[in-house]
């Protein structure tokens, strides 16, 4: 039984200093490479995704001068731009996948990206035959729920690594592991993984 661990938006622009900061996001990057560093032999695929969003245009609806925070955002995660990149924290030298999400349109999973050679999450886990998947990264309340969600989908147990998310307020974070716990994910700490 191949296992994966799924990186999810560990970016400059949702850690702090970012245009979408998220408390705690550089704490998670940081905790997120130490994982690695002990554990990536255990899975057979690890997958890190990045909103990548286009410059031009408002990304179908998801950029907006006056935002709602729900399906409208201030401008992050620009393709090629800082704010795109990985947190500095993050180490991605285990990573065997980069997938990008957002290109034009709206996108929370993972799921709705694919790598350059146009692999998409789904089939890159298919191929391995992966039936488990660990899910850590950024928001626990947004794109973590999105590609936690699309994993249980597509027939894979997910865990989600509690210590290894971090979400932008606390209770819609509570009620996204709460949705997670019934749709049937595990919450389990790293050191339990």
């Amino acid at each position: 039984m191949s296992r994966a661990l799924l990186i999810v938006d560990v970016q400059n622009d949702f850690t702090e200093g970012g245009a979408l900061a998220v408390t705690g996001g550089d704490a998670v990057a940081a905790a997120v490479t130490t994982f690695l560093a002990a554990h990536a032999s255990d899975y057979a695929v690890i997958i890190a995704s990045r909103d990548w969003h286009d410059a031009q245009g408002d990304n179908g609806g998801h950029f907006a001068g006056t935002p709602d925070f729900v399906d409208s955002w201030p401008v992050h995660c620009v393709a090629g731009t800082e704010g795109a990149d990985y947190d500095p924290l993050l180490v991605t030298d285990a990573v065997t996948h980069h997938v990008r999400k957002g290109q034009g349109k709206p996108a929370y999973s993972m799921f709705e990206g694919e790598t350059e050679a146009g692999e998409t999450v789904g089939a890159l886990l298919t191929a391995a035959g992966v039936l488990s998947a660990d899910v850590v990264g950024i928001a626990t309340d947004h794109c973590v729920r999105a590609s936690a969600l699309d994993a249980i989908a597509h027939g894979v147990h997910v865990r989600i690594l509690t210590d290894l998310v971090a979400g932008v307020a606390p209770e819609p974070s509570e009620a996204a592991l709460a949705e997670l716990v019934h749709a049937g994910a595990e919450l389990v700490e790293s050191t339990d993984a």
